[in-house]
């Protein structure tokens, strides 16, 4: 009898540690798991920018008219997420930033080949858009523990674009090609 109600002493007092959160998986499947901050960085960069490396299809350059230029730059934002990314610090032991941010943008080719086949889409033709990007920031790096430090420094970095695509190959009567810009384009 003795040894039975020392037994149920024991689990009483144990049973509010059970509840603390001091046993591994206490509650189950909805027990917390740590995750790293950048890991929502690189599931961002995966399922939201996923036309950064795509190449778009275009409709056929049609005879009599001008060739397509290269007239759209890169946006300032697919520039930023070209860039090599800030180092990761730890707060006020190293943090690094990047201010005061100007960004110029020169067409380096702007070239069609002839056509031929691809693979999945067809004859077409490659149209070759390359951009440099030079990009001018102030790099800052600063600390406040163990003793605080700003260093500011002017840099520089050049990222190349390409923004190459697809025209569907023309040489189809210009049913075919009204056909083909209709699908394409939803005219």
């Amino acid at each position: 009898m003795r040894k039975v109600r020392t037994w149920i002493l024991l689990m009483l007092a144990a049973a509010p540690l059970a509840g603390t959160g001091c046993l591994p998986l206490s509650m189950g499947f909805l027990t917390p798991i740590p995750v790293q901050p950048w890991a929502t960085e690189r599931m961002e960069d995966k399922y939201c920018w996923k036309n950064d490396t795509r190449t778009p299809i275009m409709p056929p350059i049609r005879e009599g008219f001008p060739a397509p230029l290269c007239e759209d730059p890169p946006d300032d934002a697919m520039i930023m997420r070209a860039m090599q990314r800030v180092t990761r610090g730890i707060p006020y032991f190293y943090e690094e930033h990047r201010d005061n941010m100007e960004i110029r943008k020169e067409l380096l080719v702007d070239r069609i080949d002839p056509p031929r086949f691809f693979p999945v889409v067809g004859p077409a033709q490659l149209h070759h858009c390359h951009w440099r990007c030079t990009i001018y920031f102030t790099e800052t790096v600063e600390s406040g523990y163990p003793f605080p430090f700003r260093c500011k420094k002017p840099r520089t970095e050049i990222v190349l674009i390409d923004q190459d695509h697809l025209h569907l190959a023309g040489g189809c009567t210009p049913e075919a090609q009204q056909s083909i810009t209709r699908d394409l384009t939803g005219y």
